[in-house]
C-alpha cells in the first residue's frame, strides 16, 4: 500500500470524523514560522553579544589570563550553540504546504530529534562553558573587591545561572516538546485514518 498519500487530494473524499486539516496545516505553519523567527533572533542576539564582548576585551584590556580565558570560553559557547542551532534552519525552512503526509511526519520527526540533541547535549555544554567563562572572567574584577562584595557578586551571578538552568530551561524544553508532540500526534492520527479509509 502506498503510504505517501497527498493530504489535499484525498482529504476532499473523506466525509466523516475528520480533523480540520486546514487548521492543522495552519498550526504547522505557525510552528515553523515561530521557530524560524526564534532561530534568527538567537543569531542576532548572540552575534551582537559576542561582538560586544570582543569590544570590551579590546577597549578595557584585561590584565589577567583568567579574564581572557573566560572571554574565549563565553564566545566559544555562543559560537558552538549557534553552529548546532543553525543546522535546524533547513529543517524548518523545508516544511511547506506542498508536502505529503509522510513528508510532514518525517520533517517533524527530524525536528524532534534535533530539538532533543539541542535540549540535552548542546544546551548542557553551552551552560557549562558559559558558567566557567563567567567565573574566570569575573575573577580579575572580584579580586579587587572586598570579600563581602565579591561573595555577593558571585552569589547573584550563580543564582541567575541556577534560575536559568533549573527553572527556565526545563520549562522551555517542556513547552517545545509539547508543541512538537501535539503536531506529530495529529499528523499520525490523520495518516492512520487515511490508511484505513
Amino acid at each position: 500500500m502506498d503510504t505517501n498519500i497527498n493530504f489535499k487530494n484525498i482529504w476532499k473524499q473523506q466525509t466523516s470524523n475528520k480533523p480540520n486539516l486546514e487548521e492543522l496545516l495552519g498550526k504547522l505553519k505557525k510552528f515553523r514560522n515561530q521557530n524560524l523567527r526564534r532561530l534568527i533572533l538567537a543569531n542576532i542576539t548572540l552575534i551582537i553579544t559576542s561582538l560586544l564582548i570582543i569590544y570590551i576585551w579590546y577597549r578595557f584590556q584585561p590584565q589577567m589570563i583568567t579574564t581572557k580565558i573566560g572571554i574565549v570560553l563565553v564566545i566559544l559557547a555562543m559560537v558552538m550553540f549557534l553552529f548546532a542551532y543553525n543546522k535546524m534552519f533547513m529543517v524548518f525552512y523545508k516544511i511547506d504546504q506542498t508536502q505529503s503526509n509522510n513528508e510532514y511526519l518525517q520533517s517533524l520527526y527530524v525536528v524532534k530529534s534535533k530539538q532533543k540533541l539541542m535540549q540535552t547535549t548542546i544546551l548542557n555544554l553551552y551552560f557549562i562553558m558559559l558558567f566557567l567563562g563567567i567565573c574566570f572572567y569575573m575573577y580579575e574584577y572580584t579580586s579587587r573587591m572586598t570579600v563581602g562584595a565579591a561573595i555577593l557578586t558571585y552569589t547573584v551571578t550563580f543564582a541567575w545561572i541556577a534560575f536559568n538552568w533549573f527553572y527556565l530551561r526545563p520549562k522551555t524544553i517542556k513547552k517545545q516538546q509539547g508543541k512538537i508532540d501535539e503536531l506529530i500526534n495529529k499528523f499520525e492520527e490523520i495518516n492512520n485514518q487515511l490508511k484505513e479509509s
